[in-house]
């Protein structure tokens, strides 16, 4: 279906392209319009498609299990350097953090779409809210690092752990509480 999508917006291009200089003088209308709409027939059939394609149930479920391992990694290594910073060289935090949370990091953020799509929106912006925090904080303590500001580094690593670990936290939440939804709970679904 998504090569479809994309076979009937090359072909609508040709065709208004070919409609728009068949004539010098007059710009064949009618064929040109159709073209335009056979064209945005095709982009709705591929956004289908591609919305079709991540909010499918087993795409949701990897999702979030990569973004539950990506979040208990960065917390994991939050806390190992928050508990080491006292002997942490302050010009080499900066390294750590690249070290130690860049893939967790894109892996997470790769994923959190899927929070929405099974969650809501509601839950998505709760934990979002601390996970963004937690990343200003973790960048804070990284252009601190780079500057040699020991006081910083160690004030923000102690709060982009407690960030982190709410975010973590947050996310545990949530899923027990649509494990065993109440009555009052209702699931997003894309049907």
């Amino acid at each position: 279906m998504k090569a479809l999508g994309y076979i009937i917006i090359t072909v609508g291009f040709l065709v208004s392209a070919i409609a728009a200089v068949l004539d010098e003088q007059i710009v064949q209308w009618s064929m040109y319009s159709f073209s335009l709409l056979f064209m945005v027939f095709g982009i709705i059939l591929l956004r289908k498609n591609i919305a079709d394609s991540t909010t499918a149930a087993h795409v949701l479920d990897q999702n979030l299990e990569m973004l539950e391992a990506s979040l208990n990694n960065i917390v994991t290594n939050i806390r190992t350097l928050n508990a080491e910073k006292s002997s942490l060289d302050t010009y080499d935090a900066h390294q750590e953090i690249d070290r130690l949370f860049t893939e967790d990091l894109s892996r997470f953020v790769e994923a959190r779409k899927s929070l929405a799509h099974r969650y809501g929106l509601q839950q998505y912006a709760d934990i979002m809210g601390y996970f963004a925090a937690g990343e200003r904080y973790l960048n804070r303590v990284w252009s601190a690092s780079t500057d040699g500001y020991v006081d910083e580094v160690n004030k923000y690593l102690e709060l982009t752990k407690i960030q982190f670990e709410e975010a973590l936290e947050k996310y545990q939440s949530v899923k027990e509480q649509f494990k065993n939804p109440s009555q009052s709970q209702v699931r997003y679904t894309n049907s």
